[in-house]
Order: C-alpha cells, then sequence, then structure tokens
C-alpha cells in the first residue's frame, strides 16, 4: 500500500488530523506523524524531529499540503519536489491562484492544486489514487 505524508502548520492540526484519519482509513499508510511531537525544547530535538520529517516525506509516494502551511511544510513541498513526489496542494479557496499570495513552487509538473472542503481532497485524492493504481 502507499505511504503519504502531511505538511502544514500547527494551527491546521485538526484538519491534519481528520486528513490522516480518512486516508488511513482507505487503505494508505502515514509515514509520520509530527501532531505527537511534544514541545520542542531544545535544537537537538528539532535536528531529530527535522531528520524523521525528511526521512518521512522521502519514503512517502505522496504528500499532501493543506494550507495555511508554515516554513517547514514549504522545506517539505521542496523536498517532494526535488524528489519527484507526487503532491496535493489543498487551499479551502483559490488563494493558490492569486498572484500576491501564491509561490513559484505551488505551479510546477507533480503539484496538484484542489480547493473547496476536506471530503473534496480526500475524494480527489482516492479517485487520483486508484487512477494511478495502489
Amino acid at each position: 500500500m502507499k505511504k503519504f505524508y502531511i505538511a502544514s502548520s500547527l494551527k491546521n492540526v485538526e484538519n491534519v488530523k481528520y486528513v490522516i484519519d480518512q486516508l488511513k482509513g482507505m487503505g494508505f499508510i502515514h509515514s509520520y506523524d509530527w501532531t505527537q511531537n511534544d514541545k520542542v525544547t531544545s535544537i537537538d530535538q528539532m535536528r531529530d524531529i527535522g531528520r524523521k520529517e525528511m526521512a518521512a516525506v522521502k519514503k512517502s509516494n505522496f504528500i499532501v499540503v493543506l494550507l495555511p502551511a508554515g516554513k517547514g511544510s514549504h522545506i517539505e513541498l521542496g523536498i517532494a519536489l526535488g524528489n519527484s513526489i507526487k503532491t496535493y496542494l489543498y487551499s479551502p479557496n483559490d488563494e493558490v491562484n492569486d498572484i500576491e499570495k501564491t509561490s513559484v513552487f505551488y505551479h510546477q509538473d507533480g503539484v496538484h492544486k484542489c480547493k473547496g472542503t476536506l471530503e473534496e481532497l480526500i475524494q480527489y485524492i482516492r479517485k487520483d489514487q486508484e487512477s494511478v493504481g495502489c
């Protein structure tokens, strides 16, 4: 079964957990759950978490970036792009196409933009992954 990683902001933790649960319910394997990390209190902890997150992105078949997303999420997006890992970029609105708010990296090959509800995102991923063979 295919592995996935979710990149987002701590502000989105409830949405992240919801998407994780839905994708796991479809049989996908979650490569790393950063929402389970305790409060970081040292550089060594940051380094360890960063290594785990990088490894998780690299071993994933696809990642999901839930906007709004922070610095770390955008680095994870870059890791995915650099490793030709399919990326689903989700925004509840059309801000990814707003020239004042978008990023050049949101419009690269391998990035599939999704807007709407989380349920629509999940169904899009399910259908897309079925078409490439899970």
